[in-house]
């Protein structure tokens, strides 16, 4: 799990430093909408959190402005994530190391008690907390989990060496233990949704052949672009 926390401590190094928060105004029928990413992999629909206000919204109007057509997922990693939101990724050649690229701003860490790793939700990644000690989120880039099922007995390690001593909700451990997820990210990275259709299309995209080593280590080899983001009725 190190190269998860040194791949998100490597987000904003370039970033823009001037802020860039898109100026597109939201309408109340907009919070109430899913999102559907039409990849090159199959089709994700998101529902975002009413309980995350900030990333909801935030994420709202990213996907209205279109800043998310033709992105990347520039960073997978099978049992773990899929990582996009990388302006730079849009015309990069092939093996380029992309993960640097965003907006000059930040968002206020939303950690929910209620709100987990559990596999399918949407989060928010970030840099470490040596120089990011609020949590505060990317702007821009977000991750899906795939993760993986845990044991009881790997559950307590998770706790102790990872979570510094937060114990895990019996109902969250149970999730863990059956649908899977990344416990150890818990309550450090803001949960804001959750894929309610498509998960298969999440399987597919951790399951691709990656770059093995730096400087584009977890690359795809072959691009998985995000052709477009788009508001679309909730289904249920």
């Amino acid at each position: 799990m190190v190269r998860l926390i040194l791949s998100l401590l490597a987000l904003f190094i370039g970033i823009h430093l001037s802020a860039q928060e898109p100026k597109v105004k939201l309408k109340k029928k907009d919070r109430k909408r899913d999102i559907e990413l039409v990849t090159s992999e199959g089709n994700i629909v998101l529902r975002l959190y009413d309980s995350t206000p900030l990333h909801r919204d935030n994420f709202l109007r990213l996907v209205k402005t279109k800043y998310y057509d033709s992105i990347l997922f520039h960073r997978v990693i099978k049992n773990f994530m899929i990582q996009a939101g990388d302006p730079e990724s849009k015309r990069a050649e092939a093996g380029k190391p992309l993960g640097n690229g965003g907006l000059g701003y930040l968002i206020p860490a939303e950690f929910r008690s209620s709100l987990f790793h559990k596999k399918g939700v949407l989060a928010a990644a970030r840099t470490g907390d040596n120089v990011n000690p609020e949590k505060k989120s990317s702007a821009t880039q977000f991750y899906i989990v795939q993760g993986r099922t845990f044991t009881d007995k790997e559950l307590d390690s998770v706790e102790v060496a990872r979570l510094k001593g937060y114990k895990l909700p019996p109902a969250h451990r149970e999730v863990y233990k059956t649908t899977g997820g990344t416990p150890q990210l818990d309550q450090n990275y803001t949960v804001f949704g959750e894929v309610v259709s498509g998960l298969e299309v999440v399987d597919k995209i951790a399951g691709t052949t990656t770059i093995k080593e730096p400087p584009a280590r977890d690359r795809p080899l072959a691009d998985v672009r995000i052709i477009s983001a788009r508001l679309v009725k909730r289904k249920r």
